[in-house]
């Protein structure tokens, strides 16, 4: 009985982990598509619409996604995740092919989209966390899954990227390819899904008794807002860095796309080696000793970046559409890409911390989370329309805010003080 149980927990561990690299697949598509968009005057200054609208789907679906693991169970919210993924997909693809509405039907792909990401993100945080046992070594499986998260998203803006070119001639179906392979994956991922057993790691049937709620613990509620400003650091960084190599920089025109695609790849990537280290030493090092650490780096990596002129170059490697050679960009883009080594741990770090000791009220906190991750197109969005009037780099100023939040949320805000609530 206990090896039985054991390989339900590897088979329900690997796939959690295949879904949070679907999860990255569909988020990091918005960003890198928005750039065709802003060659239409009239997109010019919305390029990170479909991004926010990526992410504006968490605040409707946040909590709905939380009741569905209670009434319908880890599986079945996974099925129809996967299905309103293939859905939202599919209409990006046709926003290619709808002319003048075009920017419409890829915002409304987009919202359709978060909705599955926000569903996928609501059933994997807390199996991975609950399976692992909680603690650091919830952390940990959490960890290990954002690094496969991370490899998807350093592939995913480079492939746009290159597919992209020059930017100025670019339209979305140069982007085709990608979406043919987005759509068939969530297609066979539902097939097989079917045949897979995912179990409840926790207690799901509809008559669970809540004698509170999860509102009413307060290390969950500053973890939610950690979540909103964490999300938004995430792709804010990566996000407004790549619209800034693409248009602000001085970089070669018919070049700079490609370079950006792969500047803003780099950042996933170094996110995906931070993450596995994070994984690997997650057993031994506590959620909040790794957020202390991650959060005061990166503040200091954000605002040297802001300070250093644009002048100051620096070597990066960049995808010329046949071949990596290196290339010259402003020094302050390569700290910005140092970041991703510091953001990779805070996801899994906070939702340790903002779920530890919440027993029933797990699944519920999930929902409460995902409602915040809508930070991740409500900063970017905000960060864009702050472009307009400081430039690119003072932008940063908003992120560097939300970091410093993060790090009075690792230092005093994630300690439970709600330990008198009922939780079993």
């Amino acid at each position: 009985m206990a090896t039985t149980k054991k390989q339900g927990n590897i088979v329900g561990i690997i796939t959690m982990i295949f879904l949070f690299g679907m999860i990255s697949f569909v988020t990091n598509l918005a960003a890198p598509i928005g750039v065709i968009w802003k060659n239409n005057p009239d997109f010019e200054n919305l390029g990170m619409m479909g991004n926010m609208m990526n992410f504006l789907a968490y605040l409707f679906m946040g909590i709905p996604a939380g009741r569905m693991l209670i009434r319908l169970g880890y599986k079945k919210t996974t099925l129809i995740a996967i299905a309103v993924g293939l859905v939202g997909i599919f209409v990006q693809f046709l926003s290619g092919k709808t002319g003048a509405a075009g920017f419409y039907v890829y915002l409304a792909g987009a919202l359709i989209a978060g909705f599955c990401v926000c569903m996928l993100n609501t059933v994997v945080n807390p199996t991975l966390n609950l399976l692992g046992g909680g603690g650091n070594k919830g952390n940990q499986l959490i960890q290990t899954g954002g690094g496969f998260n991370s490899l998807v998203g350093t592939i995913t803006p480079m492939m746009v990227g290159a597919m992209i070119g020059e930017v100025s001639k670019a339209v979305i179906s140069d982007v085709n390819p990608l979406l043919y392979i987005a759509m068939g994956v969530f297609a066979l991922t539902f097939v097989l899904l079917l045949f897979i057993p995912i179990s409840n790691p926790t207690q799901t049937a509809a008559d669970v008794k809540f004698e509170s709620s999860a509102w009413k613990f307060r290390h969950l509620v500053l973890g939610a807002v950690a979540i909103f400003f964490y999300v938004g650091v995430e792709v804010g960084i990566p996000g407004i860095l790549f619209y800034y190599l693409s248009k602000g920089a001085g970089l070669p025109v018919d070049t700079a796309a490609a370079t950006a695609g792969v500047v803003a790849a780099t950042y996933w990537f170094l996110m995906m080696i931070g993450r596995f280290v994070g994984g690997a030493i997650g057993a031994k090092v506590s959620s909040r000793a790794m957020m202390v650490f991650a959060t005061g780096v990166s503040a200091l990596l954000v605002i040297a970046a802001i300070f250093i002129p644009v002048t100051v170059q620096s070597s990066m490697p960049a995808f010329t559409g046949s071949a990596f050679i290196m290339t010259k960009v402003p020094l302050s883009a390569l700290l910005l890409v140092l970041c991703g080594l510091c953001t990779s741990i805070m996801w899994g770090a906070i939702f340790n911390l903002a779920t530890e000791g919440l027993g029933k009220y797990t699944s519920q906190a999930s929902g409460i989370f995902m409602m915040m991750v809508v930070g991740g197109g409500v900063i970017p969005l905000a960060q864009e329309q702050l472009v307009k009037w400081v430039g690119y780099m003072p932008s940063y100023w908003l992120i560097v805010a939300g970091i410093l939040y993060m790090l009075y949320y690792a230092l005093i805000g994630s300690k439970n003080v709600n330990k008198d609530i009922k939780i079993d």
